[in-house]
């Protein structure tokens, strides 16, 4: 998350605080708590989980037959299995998009069983998940667009009375110009296959992460399937207070409620599975084929550049909240390593070195987004030299 969004953010939530009720934003709607568990998307049930407990239709999955996981995972039962899971990180997320495309020329990305994707990480989920031929668009967005051309500033007045700094109008339209019918019916089709893509939200009412299945919702055969996948895409990647949350409709026996969403890093920068999940489990019933590997992308620095902050509010509360945000990225690392390490799964990280010390002028800036993607594909052209455990724990190895 950039520093001026990170300030925005801030000033946002000043005045949201300073002015509480007063607002001309619309009543909702909202889903009472007791319903929160039956809940569906209309037309598509099953579309999303709590990302912080284990899936539903667990109990459910693992009585299946082993004939029966054939025939629904066709291209992935019984072969070997790579994970990929993209963090969140804002335009540092060109970083992410540079490497895919590095990767593509070294010629040793696998095809990916399951691609995770949070925030900026949604944004790039759907392409990595669709394979090098989608690398072109990954590049365009990540080097082509500034700050203007994803969101539009609010005044100061618009933004006392609506949920939100910036309207995020341009980024819904990029949303749909790049994520079509043909590229929802090539989800629809690898889902068919076995292959799973996921894009987590956060659940402002719960306060807690929702994993969407975007290969479900894709192959449901629902007319409101396209807008449901780009709205879920947008909520992931809408900081809080900084852009406007998005709401989707849910449905309780018949009667409609309402859902306020945002960026699925207020609550999991870093998302592969459910850590309850008895994946070790699935891995064998799966009869997945040598050991499986797992590739984490993280957008981002593991540490901050250093910075002289100024001795006001709002620049001690900015700081602050960039430095707790990078405790939860951190946080998230170490869960999903241990995870693996229980679970028997290879492990391996990416994340933007130290050495890179390029800084941004804006919450979008193209100049410092294209030398990150530069950066990116030039560390993995020639194969990426991933590491195999977070930070400190690298001396436990040796």
């Amino acid at each position: 998350m950039h520093r001026s969004v990170l300030g925005l953010l801030c000033v946002s939530l000043w005045l949201l605080v300073s002015i509480s009720g007063c607002s001309s934003i619309p009543e909702r709607n909202p889903l009472p708590e007791e319903l929160s568990e039956r809940a569906e998307i209309p037309g598509i049930p099953g579309a999303r989980f709590w990302a912080d407990d284990t899936p539903p239709e667990t109990d459910e999955w693992f009585a299946l037959t082993r004939e029966q996981l054939k025939q629904r995972y066709p291209a992935t039962y019984g072969t070997e299995h790579n994970y990929l899971a993209i963090s969140g990180g804002g335009q540092n997320g060109a970083f992410g998009a540079g490497l895919l495309n590095g990767w593509t020329e070294a010629g040793d990305r696998p095809e990916f069983t399951i691609v995770t994707g949070v925030s900026t990480g949604a944004l790039i989920a759907p392409f990595a998940f669709l394979g090098p031929e989608y690398d072109h668009i990954l590049k365009e967005v990540y080097t082509s667009y500034s700050t203007k051309d994803i969101v539009e500033p609010r005044g100061t007045i618009k933004t006392m009375f609506s949920d939100g700094a910036t309207d995020s109008t341009p980024l819904q339209q990029k949303l749909a110009g790049y994520v079509d019918e043909k590229v929802m019916a090539a989800i629809a089709a690898e889902y068919k296959k076995g292959r799973i893509l996921e894009i987590v939200t956060t659940n402002l009412d719960a306060a807690r992460p929702v994993t969407w299945s975007i290969g479900k919702i894709a192959a449901s055969g629902s007319p409101e399937a396209l807008q449901l996948i780009r709205d879920i895409m947008l909520a992931s990647a809408s900081i809080p207070a900084a852009f406007p949350p998005v709401i989707f409709e849910v449905e309780v026996d018949g009667k409609r409620y309402d859902e306020l969403h945002v960026d699925g890093g207020a609550t999991s920068v870093l998302y592969l599975y459910p850590i309850g999940l008895d994946f070790e489990k699935l891995i064998e019933r799966m009869d997945v084929k040598g050991k499986p590997k797992v590739y984490t992308i993280r957008n981002g620095r593991l540490r901050k550049n250093w910075t002289s902050i100024k001795r006001n509010t709002l620049s001690i509360a900015a700081r602050s909240l960039d430095a707790s945000m990078s405790s939860v990225v951190m946080g998230d690392m170490y869960r999903i390593y241990l995870a693996t390490q229980r679970d028997g799964i290879d492990y391996h990280l990416a994340y933007i070195p130290d050495s890179f010390t390029e800084a941004s002028t804006e919450s979008f800036d193209i100049e410092y987004m294209t030398k990150l993607f530069s950066l990116g594909y030039e560390m993995a052209k020639d194969g990426y030299e991933w590491h195999t455990s977070p930070p400190g724990y690298d001396a436990r190895q040796k």
